[in-house]
């Protein structure tokens, strides 16, 4: 078995659903009491949050790139960053590492494909949703035609993932909302809509709609999983 790296914390919330998440699905694959091998490093993020407002990438780059070149040294055989925002920083991050990085919208968009999904919704932060280093690689890697959210609605995504998710805090009212926005897409023509921040399954889930949810969460710890038994 390969060890999974981790550089999580982005937030802590989430990085618990991965660790829980790939634990599980080794169970599940070998039984007994099999787990999996991992090596995580979890970061301070109200650093990285105040950088990423400030707009500071290339500090936050630094800064991750330093904790990878831990979890590297640590016996990872890849890595995963615990979080769909971070990835503006993936090439840098790459740059400086000997092992590869599992990227987060390739294993979506390998989902997607393979379930002929070629119009999707994206939700995520305000920086996912509205720069292009997730977008575009969609769109120019896979063929996959990317919608967004209003500028309202991308507002109200955005805190609601910085002022409850990423503090633990489920709300009902910002989960009809959320419920809401995940309609709309689908209406302006969405065959599915990825839940492309990695704490926004925390609040709505596959239960709660019967329009075709992606959680990145789960979908890049099954690549781990499989990664790490392959």
């Amino acid at each position: 078995m390969k060890t999974i790296g981790m550089l999580g914390g982005m937030s802590w919330e989430s990085t618990a659903s991965y660790y829980k998440a790939v634990n599980e699905g080794v169970k599940a694959r070998l039984g007994g009491l099999h787990s999996a091998k991992v090596c995580l490093y979890s970061v301070d993020f109200e650093q990285i949050e105040r950088l990423q407002h400030a707009g500071k990438w290339q500090e936050t780059a630094e800064i991750l790139s330093d904790a990878a070149k831990n979890v590297a040294a640590g016996g990872a055989d890849f890595l995963l960053i615990c979080t769909n925002t971070m990835h503006k920083v993936a090439d840098e991050i790459q740059a400086q590492l000997s092992i590869p990085i599992l990227h987060i919208a390739d294993a979506t968009a390998a989902k997607l494909v393979a379930n002929g999904v070629t119009r999707v919704g994206l939700l995520g932060t305000r920086f996912t949703m509205e720069q292009d280093f997730y977008k575009s690689r969609l769109i120019n890697q896979f063929g996959i035609e990317v919608i967004v959210p209003n500028e309202a609605e991308r507002n109200l995504v955005h805190q609601v993932i910085y002022e409850e998710l990423c503090q633990g805090v489920v709300n009902s009212t910002s989960k009809q909302q959320y419920l809401d926005i995940v309609n709309a897409l689908h209406a302006q023509g969405a065959q599915a809509v990825i839940l492309g921040c990695t704490e926004i399954a925390l609040l709505v889930g596959q239960q709660d709609t019967q329009v075709p949810l992606y959680d990145t969460t789960a979908i890049h710890c099954e690549y781990a999983v499989e990664m790490a038994l392959s």
